[in-house]
């Protein structure tokens, strides 16, 4: 049951896809706190996921639009305030996809033209949003734009590969264009840096689910879940965090300030002197060749 932190207020969001999306469960939190929002996704993305069913549930509208298209997001934002009566107060961009990731190319030997695909898609996107937004006038004054990040912008995560330089300019971008659209139209620009969670595009990462369990591990809170960092974006959107801007905010549990816990360190324990399992045929697990990275 809502609490109103978002009643009058209208809001976009990005990559909705299925109930695993973070993006899906903002959406339905933002829907519980009083916005009326539309939901935005490739065409691609809306045939192949289930957007138009969360869309129906929300009694909203979902409109098609590649975040990389200039031309695509003029139209995604004239439509919104049409259809919701005005201008926005709140965007949530929840995009990321790395073709390197998918072909499993070592970031030792990027394809270039897959780079540049991530940095467009998963950081770039970001930038447009923003640019589209300030140029049509489309966001409120006290407004709130919020991406979501993860720690591989600051620290290297085996197997995250260019999408860890992806979330490092998106968190770029937060920072120099929150300070000129907050000193221009006082509006907040941050980032939201969650722990691994399962979504569609988390399972695309090499080893994905040992590196869940690390994290928990690691974690003195435990990794925060889909539904508690949507509940972190609702704050954001509302007025309660008026003066937060430019800032790139750890949703993680405690993992960002973290060395070593007991209880990684106890399971750490557990595989010394075990044979490593590389080579094996798991496609899991590193090969052979791979260690002269650990």
């Amino acid at each position: 049951m809502g609490n109103n932190l978002l009643k009058g207020k209208r809001g976009i969001i990005f990559g909705a896809l299925n109930p695993d999306s973070i993006a899906w469960k903002v959406a339905e939190r933002a829907h519980e706190e009083g916005a009326k929002i539309t939901l935005t996704n490739t065409p691609v993305a809306i045939r192949m996921g289930e957007t138009n069913g969360l869309a129906e549930k929300l009694n909203t509208i979902v409109i098609g639009a590649d975040a990389t298209n200039t031309d695509d997001l003029t139209n995604l934002f004239k439509e919104s305030m049409e259809y919701l009566g005005g201008k926005i107060d709140f965007v949530l961009h929840s995009i990321g996809m790395s073709p390197n990731v998918r072909k499993e190319r070592h970031y030792s030997d990027l394809d270039y033209n897959y780079l540049d695909k991530t940095l467009d898609v998963s950081a770039i996107s970001f930038h447009k949003v923003m640019q589209t937004a300030r140029k049509l006038d489309a966001i409120n004054e006290w407004g709130s734009v919020v991406a979501l990040s993860y720690v591989a912008a600051q620290r290297t995560f085996y197997g995250y590969n260019d999408m860890a330089d992806a979330k490092a300019l998106l968190e770029s971008f937060a920072r120099s264009f929150g300070y000129i659209y907050g000193r221009e139209r006082r509006v907040r620009v941050n980032t939201i840096s969650q722990s691994p969670t399962i979504t569609t595009a988390g399972n695309g990462v090499k080893g994905f689910d040992r590196l869940l369990d690390f994290a928990e591990r690691m974690s003195p809170l435990g990794n925060a879940s889909a539904a508690e960092c949507a509940n972190y974006c609702i704050t954001l959107f509302s007025d309660l965090t008026k003066m937060v801007t430019m800032q790139n905010l750890f949703h993680d549990g405690g993992f960002s300030n973290m060395g070593m816990s007991l209880r990684a360190l106890e399971q750490y324990e557990k595989g010394l002197h075990q044979d490593c399992a590389c080579g094996s045929a798991n496609d899991d697990y590193p090969s052979a060749d791979e260690h002269r990275y650990d």
